[in-house]
């Protein structure tokens, strides 16, 4: 039963090194180039995702009362047709259950390597998915084959490291001997098993449905507990094909399929609290909205809970070596992905008497403008960087900031459409950017999803850097960034942030700062409202069993 573990044990070992030493790696291809693939996969790929529109998804599983799914692309702005199982969760819960004692008396290599070869498998349909993320969370081609496939696929291979990590931890059997007074020694062996908690339920995003997917389900899966995906109504059709591998891999094993199983929904007939509330539930993965991940925190009492959600990721500005550089940087992340990223720059903080740029004096207003004129550079291409907004929602936000824009300062550029000739009907915005002072902190101070973003006027670098930790601080952080050629100052705010249990980056440029490396970045620190668990750690799995033992004299 070990025989797929040996087949990838090379490449977990790769992830465990990766891990132990932080360096760059990746165990899948990031670009979607024809001069790595050759043209047939990304034509294959693509053909087989608009085989699946208007059809009803393969995907046979208990308890099916029914279909459901409402998907709509927001590049053509058509339905994409595709029909779910609607599944009655007691009825689902019931098939689950009579899988689980196999499963958990699997032994953990047996139960990683099925885990390495749903992500193999994965990884081989990376053109599908591309194609399903872009029609479905909005976002661009080539975000959506890395950011949504090989980058979300390294991190579910990370926490495959991490429980192969853990389990290890914890020997089968152990011989013991002890001396009590004079009676003579005692000796005794002890052994210890590993139990699951029980079922988990992952609660999958809009925008990166796979982002906390392939990780929370090898988390889960790898510790001996069967696992439930719902993902976002707008977002389906990724996660329904994780399902089907997982489960094509577990029938082959000789398992009950049905330890991976999906419940799909729409907004109109949501399913999630039913998941929530089932007494069998012991384990939930959310990635989301902060509302309803407080909620979820605050609600799931005896439930296992890992939430990443949101804050408002900030940026000080107190001098840099190259003004156009740091500008460019930082524009980047407010287009990327129109700024629907959990790692998005939203607060940027510049002092009010301007900073350093290379030696010289750059006043508030040319830094501002700096950061305009950034934007307006990456979006000479914007499908490529932006892609789409994944529903209307986001044009009512940008209307109702752009309103609020006179009134709290001023608007530094406004938010418009995006020309895509290959999508005409494309729903899209460039990002809407206000010069505002601390004074307007209630409009800013929570995540805003979407391309809205605030320049904000500080009294001096160091009422900047308190401003933005504070936040950082009460309202959640999971990216923050520091520009500064005064290395006292980088102490200061690196111990800042770091106090408000916040990560902060130092003068990054020439790369995507929204950039989060598996293997080395430690994603969200728990250490603020922003989340409370962190992809991936020890700690993101090793509570997803629990030990029991049992000892004998010899």
């Amino acid at each position: 039963m070990t025989e797929l573990f040996t087949r990838h044990r090379e490449t977990l070992e790769r992830a465990v090194d990766a891990c132990d030493k932080r360096y760059s790696w990746t165990a899948y291809p990031e670009s979607p180039s024809s001069k790595i693939h050759g043209e047939e996969k990304p034509r294959a790929g693509k053909a087989r995702f608009e085989a699946m529109l208007g059809t009803d998804y393969p995907l046979e599983q208990p308890g099916e009362i029914g279909r459901t799914g409402a998907e709509i692309s927001p590049y053509t702005g058509e339905p994409l047709g595709i029909t779910y199982p609607r599944v009655d969760v007691e009825a689902l819960y019931a098939a689950v259950r009579e899988g689980m004692p196999a499963w958990r008396d699997a032994s953990p290599q047996t139960r990683i390597g099925i885990c390495l070869e749903i992500l193999d498998r994965c990884a081989g349909q990376l053109f599908e998915n591309a194609h399903a993320t872009m029609h479905t969370s909005g976002q661009s081609y080539i975000m959506a084959f890395a950011g949504s496939g090989a980058n979300a696929l390294d991190r579910g291979l990370e926490a495959l490291a991490y429980a192969h990590k853990a389990m290890a931890d914890v020997p089968a059997t152990a011989s013991w001997e002890r001396q009590f007074g004079k009676g003579g020694a005692a000796k005794l062996e002890k052994r210890y098993r590993l139990v699951p908690r029980g079922i988990g339920v992952v609660i999958c995003c809009a925008t990166f449905p796979l982002w906390n997917g392939y990780p929370a389900l090898c988390a889960s899966l790898a510790t001996g507990n069967p696992v439930v995906l719902k993902p976002h109504p707008s977002a389906i059709l990724p996660v329904a094909m994780l399902v089907s591998v997982g489960r094509e891999v577990l029938a082959e094993a000789g398992f009950d399929p049905n330890l991976i199983t999906l419940v799909a929904d729409t907004r109109e007939e949501p399913a999630t609290l039913p998941l929530l509330e089932h007494p069998d539930t012991a384990i939930v993965d959310f990635t989301g909205s902060p509302r309803f991940g407080e909620w979820i925190e605050r609600n799931c009492p005896g439930r296992l809970v890992y939430t990443e959600t949101a804050g408002c990721n900030s940026v000080v500005i107190e001098s840099c070596d190259d003004l156009q550089a740091m500008a460019s940087a930082v524009a980047h992340s407010l287009c990327q992905a129109s700024a629907q990223m959990c790692t998005s720059v939203q607060n940027i903080h510049v002092p009010a008497d301007g900073i350093l740029a290379g030696g010289e004096r750059v006043g508030f207003d040319e830094v501002a403008a700096a950061l305009v004129a950034g934007v307006e550079r990456y979006l000479e291409n914007p499908q490529v960087l932006c892609g789409t907004l994944v529903d209307d929602g986001i044009l009512a936000t940008i209307e109702r900031y752009r309103s609020l824009a006179a009134q709290y300062g001023r608007l530094l550029r406004d938010s418009a459409p995006l020309d895509y000739p290959d999508f005409p009907r494309a729903r899209t915005a460039s990002p809407l950017m206000l010069e505002v002072t601390e004074e307007a902190r209630d409009i800013y101070r929570d995540e805003i999803f979407g391309p809205v973003s605030f320049v904000i006027r500080g009294a001096s670098a160091d009422d900047c850097l308190r401003d933005a930790t504070t936040n950082a601080r009460e309202r959640g952080a999971i990216t923050s960034h520091v520009y500064s050629v005064d290395e006292a100052f980088l102490d200061r705010a690196v111990a800042a942030y770091h106090a408000a249990g916040a990560s902060v980056a130092c003068n990054l440029t020439g790369m995507p700062i929204n950039f989060a490396a598996a293997y080395s970045d430690y994603h969200v620190t728990g250490l603020n409202p922003a989340g409370n668990a962190c992809l991936t750690d020890l700690a993101f799995v090793s509570s997803r069993f629990r030990i029991v033992q049992s000892k004998r004299m010899v």
